[in-house]
């Protein structure tokens, strides 16, 4: 991956504020009763009012995605297409959007529960999730390799118990939604792809309570847990700057 420009810079912070301003929508939004479809149509909507392109939708050859956002339930791991089913208290949703403005692109998640009181198990997988997430970002400065990143992530999921679903890991962004490098959520420290200062990463761990094996439903798309178990998925796309590390996917 080759560093972005200053114009790249400034056209992925205002992406990753739009970004960052629908996840908190949904999250307000995400309440007993409503549809990952309604919630689908909301983000649509904020979005254009924003002056933003939904990365998403119709993203990939041959079958490419129906909607703007995925919204994942429970045992529904990543990519799930937003439907008509009501979402009930206690359920663990991940919203996973990318944002385009100017021909660059932001990329980010987060998982709620919904009315606000998890279990101790799901407190486990999203807190430690996100803890992962926050950990890694730490360590990112010009001069670290991917397995520095990687190591960190595992080491915290490992802690919280959590299992680390391999087949799905971050990624370089920007110009396309996927470059260069691949970002595993497992690794070893001093290994991989040296990062440098202009570059531009989405870290997502993305976990299991259970065991991390998956499988894809017939709709091509949507990500479960062989075993039922719940997951979850939280992401920034981050900036590496000379001296460190800029997230562009907060508020």
């Amino acid at each position: 991956m080759n560093p972005k420009s200053p114009a790249d810079i400034d056209a992925m912070r205002v992406s990753g504020k739009m970004l960052a301003t629908i996840l908190q929508i949904m999250r307000e939004q995400a309440v007993a009763g409503i549809t990952p479809k309604e919630l689908a149509i909301i983000a649509a909507s904020e979005l254009k009012a924003l002056g933003g392109t939904p990365s998403f939708l119709g993203y990939g050859p041959g079958n490419p995605f129906p909607d703007v956002i995925c919204i994942s339930v429970n045992d529904q791991v990543q990519h799930c297409i937003p439907n008509n089913t009501p979402l009930e208290d206690g359920d663990a949703v991940n919203f996973d959007f990318g944002v385009t403005y100017n021909g660059l692109i932001t990329d980010a998640g987060i998982t709620v529960c919904v009315g606000g009181e998890p279990s101790s198990d799901v407190r486990r997988l999203l807190n430690g999730t996100e803890e992962a997430l926050m950990s890694a970002i730490k360590v990112i400065k010009p001069g670290i390799k991917v397995g520095d990143i990687s190591s960190t992530i595992e080491k915290v999921l490992k802690r919280n118990k959590l299992g680390i679903v391999r087949e799905l890991v971050g990624h370089g962004v920007g110009h396309k939604l996927h470059e260069a490098p691949d970002i595993p959520n497992y690794g070893r420290a001093g290994t991989g792809p040296v990062l440098k200062a202009g570059m531009t990463i989405a870290v997502e761990p993305i976990t299991t309570l259970g065991k991390p094996d998956i499988y894809e439903e017939k709709d091509g798309w949507t990500l479960r847990t062989w075993d039922g178990s719940w997951s979850a998925q939280f992401e920034h796309t981050i900036l590496i700057t000379e001296t460190g590390c800029e997230i562009l996917t907060k508020l």
